[in-house]
């Protein structure tokens, strides 16, 4: 028969440090709190969260959406750049969400590590607590999980998961665009999270050629630059125009997104040149040596958001969205499709 051990073994001995779990909690409060807004009845501290739908609503319809990060953290890990990969998460999801025409409401996050490093946790909450101020959307919860064995020293994960609402007369489905509306294009703030995994490679392939610095950013800022949050300007555009349809340019870059919010027999007519075309695209597909098709179903090559609308609109629509500070771009119209491909661009 085994002996008793003549030394306990606590939680911290096998690698979770509950200690710091709660200095982490502390941390994380009132960053939580500049998010706070209408609707929040409960935040961090509780079992779960409460959120009431705002009284506004009449028929409120719930959207919801979920996102990582993906690879584009194996840079944050390595070039030790952790307070913006945050907004990335926030975006990923509230943007996703808004493209049916749902105002954002509430966030949640997911930061599970091997071994809990306050000051990097901090910076990555810190970055999800600004993505959600920017985006009017409460950080009311979210789990911290310290699991020893099971990342990396010094790596972690993050998953987010946004909740909005859209009047149920409102919501968008795409189901009215017809041949001749416009499509526009929003400006993207870089490679947001989309693509890191071939990002990487190129970085690999260029070793110690470098480019110093990418459209006017030192060339890892320029990299790493977060996602762009289209919340409020979208939102604000909405409310002025009658907007058809919008597209997140996420995965599969534009030729595989646009198509999303088409209805059957319509075709994305996008022209060539009809965006600014950036150093750090241009960058990315000379090093990677690959054609335009592949670029624009691998990255938002430029345009993070686009929009459909009625020709008669579009003018008036840009200019809502230019004075909320995007940059938007006439970028094509929507043709019947026939016998050709969704999207093109030529």
């Amino acid at each position: 028969m085994n002996s008793s051990p003549s030394t306990p073994l606590s939680y911290k001995d096998a690698g979770v440090d509950i200690d710091a779990g709660d200095a982490l909690v502390d941390r994380i409060k009132p960053l939580a709190k500049r998010t706070l807004r209408e609707g929040v009845l409960a935040g961090i501290g509780g079992f779960g969260a409460l959120f009431e739908v705002p009284k506004r609503y009449r028929e409120p319809v719930l959207v919801s959406g979920t996102d990582g990060v993906g690879t584009k953290l194996k840079l944050a890990f390595e070039w030790n750049m952790h307070d913006t990969v945050g907004i990335d998460l926030v975006a990923m999801s509230v943007n996703d969400v808004l493209v049916q025409g749902a105002e954002p409401l509430f966030f949640l996050d997911y930061f599970a590590c091997g071994k809990l490093e306050v000051d990097t946790a901090a910076a990555v909450i810190g970055g999800i607590a600004r993505g959600c101020e920017l985006s009017g959307c409460a950080l009311i919860g979210g789990e911290t999980a310290e699991m020893p064995g099971m990342y990396p020293a010094g790596e972690y994960d993050l998953a987010g998961f946004a909740v909005g609402a859209v009047e149920k007369s409102k919501i968008l489905t795409g189901q009215d665009v017809r041949p001749g509306d416009v499509v526009l294009g929003l400006a993207s703030s870089g490679v947001h999270s989309n693509g890191f995994s071939l990002v990487r490679k190129v970085i690999e392939r260029a070793g110690s050629e470098l480019p110093a610095t990418l459209d006017g950013q030192p060339f890892r800022e320029a990299v790493m630059m977060p996602t762009r949050l289209y919340v409020k300007p979208v939102l604000a555009a909405l409310a002025k125009h009658p907007i058809k349809a919008l597209a997140h340019i996420t995965g599969g870059g534009l030729l595989e997104n646009i198509p999303r919010v088409l209805p059957e027999g319509c075709a994305a007519r996008l022209s060539k040149g009809s965006w600014p075309r950036t150093e750090l695209f241009a960058w990315l597909q000379q090093v990677a040596g690959i054609d335009d098709i592949e670029m624009n179903r691998t990255f938002n090559n430029g345009i993070g958001m686009v929009v459909v609308i009625d020709p008669k609109e579009a003018d008036a629509c840009a200019a809502t969205l230019q004075e909320a500070g995007e940059a938007v771009h006439r970028i094509g119209i929507i043709a019947e499709r026939g016998d050709g491909a969704p999207v093109t661009v030529g």
